[in-house]
């Protein structure tokens, strides 16, 4: 299984990719009427795209998914470049944290990190944050979804890749009941020896939302009903 994107519903893709791609160092990939795709590097050779999919009327609901981005002895400066690229601050009840947040030109909300021991070596990217109503359930969900593996040392239930490279997963308690699709979610795709897997997600509380036998992918949600899609296995 590999983790492959991060995909974002935006009224104007370009623009978001655009502020995305600067914010993270990313590297243009696609750019069509559908959308825009920016690929950010990460170690041994691997990638996490960020697919921006035109949709003309984004939900409005907080969406459960959102990039943390880090920031350690540098945290201030860079909270002001992204100030410059145009993010904006944003308050979400957040009070008095060692984190910044921040929104996208679209109003995502993002969190510049310091840098805890259990994130060194993440790079720019330092998680990816889930939230739902069982984290630890999620957690060992997300790990089969994945082949991540769980880290120790972090305050919440966390994956990261088997190397120890590269950004976390991160799987906090909900705030709330889920209110609308999120406006971000992560795609994985199978390898060709990964087996009946999506069998497996099924029996951990995966749900069907859409298949299109058209599309190579499929959307599901997990235990605690955030959106994902599998794509198309690999050759």
């Amino acid at each position: 299984m590999r983790l492959e994107n991060l995909n974002v519903d935006a009224r104007d893709p370009r623009r978001l990719a655009d502020f995305w791609a600067a914010a993270l160092g990313a590297e243009p990939l696609t750019d069509n009427e559908a959308g825009v795709e920016v690929r950010l590097p990460l170690a041994g050779g691997r990638f996490l795209d960020l697919c921006f999919e035109r949709v003309p009327d984004p939900s409005p609901a907080k969406s459960r998914v959102h990039p943390d981005l880090t920031g350690g002895v540098r945290q201030q400066e860079v909270v002001e470049r992204l100030l410059g690229l145009g993010a904006t601050p944003a308050d979400i009840g957040q009070q008095d944290v060692p984190w910044v947040v921040l929104a996208d030109p679209e109003g995502n909300a993002f969190c510049v990190m310091d840098e805890p021991e259990a994130y060194r070596g993440t790079g720019v990217l330092t998680s990816l944050i889930l939230e739902g109503s069982d984290p630890g359930r999620d957690a060992d969900f997300w790990a089969v979804a994945t082949g991540w593996e769980r880290v120790a040392g972090v305050p919440v239930p966390s994956l990261r890749h088997p190397s120890g490279t590269g950004p976390l997963l991160e799987f906090l308690t909900e705030s709330g009941p889920k209110r609308g699709k999120n406006r971000m979610h992560l795609d994985v795709r199978p390898g060709p020896d990964d087996g009946p897997v999506t069998s497996r997600l099924l029996g951990l509380g995966a749900a069907v939302v859409a298949d299109d036998p058209e599309l190579p992918w499929t959307v599901y949600t997990d235990p605690s009903g955030n959106e994902f899609c599998i794509l198309a296995p690999t050759a």
